[in-house]
């Protein structure tokens, strides 16, 4: 594609994103002063139709992206869009006040990435009952009363108060976590042998009350986190969007938006990849959100990824921007899950 029309091709793009409405060449030649004649302009726009670079929607209106312009645009002409120091505090205060709940961080992500967008989020959070345990500890909280941590090394950490019999002493919670730590590190729930757990409760007999609550805490989180689970965050920002003013749409796009399955596997996409994927329209392989777009990446703790947080669009959406969002979001989504296990660990 020459440079006159990949100016057209980005002006056309431009504007559709900015005011949902099909581009003449008239007003690309009054808004974006491409130092050419309106007719100058229908003839590169008839040539990028017969191009497939953009489409009619129908007779006598001006022109649209087309997937294949979409895509063209992405990879060829779109221009990085830095978050604005503003957005950046926000997500640093946000992320920092929820540091210590795994749950709530995943919450906030989902949240800040609606905001930010103005499209539907998703995050899709660690799987527990896969990942491997990293560090355990049992620590006083008030007298009679313990907490038990078990911090996985996806990032998700388990805890649950205990009642502990007057007589256990800081010593005797130290040897417990120390004993559960050289048995279990590294191990899985599945991987756990029962010749294992046996030898754990020989070598703190004196403390099998305890531990029966300790395994009940492990179990609870095997049976709970066995599956990939998502959140979705403004969802009702996509009927905002003039593409969904349509009764069917609507009905066709939240129906897709309650089948949890569909958008883990959706989304589960963008761990097999490095960085930011941008899918625009039927690159989802979904035909019922063709009119949709899916930017994603994955987030990992410690090099190791664990999930991926998406933003779902219209193929008509803000694709610098969001790339930009998804891309900040998801580095410092990874250090903060790392900055709390560090937290939990000391």
């Amino acid at each position: 594609m020459d440079d006159r029309k990949q100016k057209v091709l980005l002006a056309i793009v431009h504007d559709y994103i900015d005011t949902a409405e099909p581009v003449g060449s008239r007003t690309i030649a009054k808004k974006y002063r491409l130092g050419v004649s309106p007719a100058t302009i229908r003839n590169e726009m008839a040539d990028l139709e017969e191009q497939g670079f953009i489409e009619q929607p129908y007779t006598s209106a001006g022109r649209i992206p087309s997937e294949r312009g979409y895509r063209y645009y992405v990879d060829y002409l779109m221009r990085k869009q830095e978050l604005s120091r503003e957005e950046e505090e926000l997500i640093r205060r946000e992320y920092e006040a929820k540091v210590r709940d795994i749950g709530q961080v995943i919450h906030k992500t989902g949240q800040l990435l609606s905001k930010l967008t103005h499209y539907t989020a998703m995050v899709l959070t660690p799987r527990v009952g896969i990942s491997r345990f990293k560090h355990i500890q049992i620590v006083f909280m008030q007298q009679s009363q313990a907490m038990v941590i078990a911090v996985m090394d996806n990032g998700a950490v388990q805890h649950r108060m205990i009642e502990v019999p007057e007589s256990i002493t800081s010593l005797d919670m130290e040897t417990i976590s120390r004993v559960l730590n050289a048995k279990l590190q590294g191990l899985t729930m599945r991987s756990i042998k029962l010749t294992l757990i046996k030898e754990i409760y020989l070598e703190l007999a004196r403390h099998e009350h305890i531990l029966d609550m300790v395994m009940e805490l492990f179990q609870d989180s095997l049976s709970l986190e066995t599956e990939d689970k998502i959140y979705l965050g403004g969802v009702f920002n996509m009927l905002n969007q003039p593409e969904f003013h349509n009764v069917e749409k609507i009905k066709t796009l939240l129906s897709i938006m309650e089948q949890e399955k569909l958008l883990c596997d959706l989304l589960a996409g963008g761990d097999r990849t490095e960085g930011v994927t941008v899918r625009i329209g039927g690159e989802i392989d979904q035909w019922d959100i063709k009119e949709c777009s899916m930017i994603t990446a994955p987030y990992s703790v410690c090099g190791r990824k664990m999930g991926s947080i998406g933003v779902l669009g219209p193929t008509r959406m803000e694709y610098a921007k969001v790339v930009s969002v998804v891309d900040y979001m998801t580095k410092y989504l990874s250090q903060t899950l790392e900055r709390m296990i560090r937290g939990w660990r000391k």
